[in-house]
């Protein structure tokens, strides 16, 4: 049977008269967990970098091919999912539990939008188990021991932090943060990570997220390519290592042309 779970109301209001990057990357994905003041700020972002529809596209679909790879070449079985985000389809559990129904998925958030729709994401198949903890990325002595009631941390893990250390602006406690969680996990254990960037020939994501900055909640750190590749520190790399959400093992495109990059960058590491 699936595990029960064991939620709680939130701890503050859901405000819909402030613009959210959970409601507004659900817009950007087509979905329909977000308010006119969400819309009206996705609009303006998407003038300001026309790409990022494909952007928060890239991203999901870079966590449908990693949980894949993870499944059927790995033998992963569990995986901590921590910034969840809006449930939309094919969240990491319903990935997961398709090629392998005995998977165990441990989401965690701790915004008060995404625990309202805490019970979309809790559909675990019958074999398998899926929980969700209300609990902040900085508090990971917590998460692990609250994660450990249901996955086995004496066995290998998949770390999944996709856009979530970029609401951590420091440097030193954003790497902190991955560096406590994978020291906790064992050999054989995996990091999928994935991290909005800056560079010199993308300034209209720059102008986007400085919009971004200004008008929504929370603040995001924007790093470079070599700074996100930092956070994988102490693993093996997965081929082809941190790159564009779309480049990293792409499905078959029409015409074998590579997508253009997106401004979201990511990789799969194994901790040896």
């Amino acid at each position: 049977m699936p595990e029960t779970p064991t939620t709680s109301e939130p701890d503050e209001e859901i405000r819909t008269d402030l613009p959210h990057t959970a409601r507004i990357w659900n817009y950007w994905l087509g979905g329909k967990d977000n308010y006119v003041v969400d819309q009206e700020v996705g609009e303006e972002i998407r003038r300001l970098h026309p790409g990022i529809g494909e952007y928060a596209r890239a991203d999901r679909r870079f966590l449908h091919r990693a949980v894949r790879h993870l499944v059927t070449e790995c033998g992963i079985r569990q995986f901590l999912d921590i910034g969840t985000g809006l449930p939309t389809a094919d969240n990491t559990h319903e990935v997961a539990q398709r090629l392998a129904p005995e998977s165990r998925v441990v989401y965690v958030d701790n915004d008060p939008i995404v625990l309202a729709h805490a019970a979309a994401l809790l559909t675990s198949s019958p074999e398998g188990r899926t929980s969700y903890l209300d609990e902040d990325l900085r508090n990971t002595d917590t998460i692990l021991a609250q994660a450990g009631k249901l996955l086995d941390l004496s066995r290998p893990v998949a770390l999944v932090l996709l856009g979530v250390v970029m609401f951590v602006e420091d440097d030193e406690e954003a790497r902190g943060i991955v560096r406590r969680l994978m020291d906790a996990l064992p050999t054989g254990s995996h990091l999928v990570l994935s991290h909005t960037i800056t560079r010199p020939d993308m300034p209209d994501v720059d102008a986007a997220v400085a919009f971004w900055n200004e008008h929504g909640t929370p603040r995001l750190t924007q790093r470079p390519p070599g700074a996100v590749a930092g956070f994988f520190e102490g693993l093996r790399l997965l081929e082809p290592g941190v790159v564009s959400c779309n480049r990293w093992r792409p499905d078959p495109a029409p015409g074998g042309e590579p997508a253009g990059e997106v401004a979201m960058f990511g990789g799969v590491a194994r901790k040896p």
